[in-house]
């Protein structure tokens, strides 16, 4: 697998559906943040459909892949009711994420070596049908050898360890990423990174060469409330841009 040029941005645009949801009714609407991610230069949209949906909805799915054509990449827990969904609407790629309903966002990767036997027939059923699967996992060896055998054809690595490290432990979390991605693509499967990614600390992880994508959210959508989401999705183009 060849080392990509450049490095692509997907947004996650759940917290504008998570404001949304507060208030109940329509705005403001996520459809028209896929609309203004498309225009600024994003190149994808991630959207978490989670079981008690207190992000995105089941209708806006579709309104959001009618909108824009930027890919969309649907993160879901392994359940039989995502599957169905996720079938039903065909979205560009899948990634599995853990999900547990106390939790605030997702706290950490999915244990894919431990769930070998539950996860097979999802990525199997998921690749079928022509959607391409993404395992959201810690960048430790074990997680990416279960991805292997499971034949997920992309990783996401889960960065909020690097994130909400110490200046003093921040390089060895940033070579550990650095070191699972190009083990990833040694071994044919595209690895992307996300979590806890901020204008901050985002460029040490975008010059990693072998990543090919980050997915971005919570920062972006907290920023645009003061500088518009446009000028923040900019930004962070800019940022990965100058490293790579």
């Amino acid at each position: 697998m060849t080392v990509p040029a450049r490095l692509r941005l997907g947004v996650n645009i759940d917290h504008v559906a998570t404001i949304r949801n507060a208030r109940g009714g329509d705005h403001p609407d996520p459809v028209r943040a896929a609309q203004i991610v498309a225009r600024v230069g994003g190149d994808g949209i991630t959207a978490h459909l989670r079981e008690d949906r207190r992000h995105i909805r089941d209708d806006d799915l579709k309104r959001i892949q009618e909108a824009t054509d930027l890919p969309l990449n649907l993160e879901m827990a392994a359940t039989p009711e995502m599957l169905e969904i996720a079938l039903r609407h065909q979205p560009h790629a899948v990634c599995i994420v853990p999900e547990r309903r106390e939790e605030r966002t997702t706290e950490g990767g999915l244990d894919a070596a431990g769930q070998h036997n539950h996860l097979a027939p999802f990525v199997a059923r998921l690749s079928d049908a022509g959607i391409r699967v993404s395992l959201f996992i810690a960048p430790v060896e074990r997680q990416l050898e279960a991805a292997l055998r499971l034949k997920a054809p992309v990783v996401e690595f889960h960065t909020g360890e690097y994130a909400h490290a110490d200046a003093g432990a921040r390089p060895a979390e940033l070579r550990r990423l650095a070191d699972m991605a190009a083990l990833a693509t040694k071994n044919g499967i595209e690895p992307h990174a996300g979590h806890g990614l901020t204008y901050t600390n985002v460029q040490p992880v975008a010059a990693i060469p072998h990543l090919a994508e980050l997915n971005i959210g919570h920062y972006l959508v907290g920023e645009a409330v003061f500088v518009g989401l446009d000028s923040a999705v900019r930004q962070m183009r800019e940022l990965m841009d100058e490293v790579r």
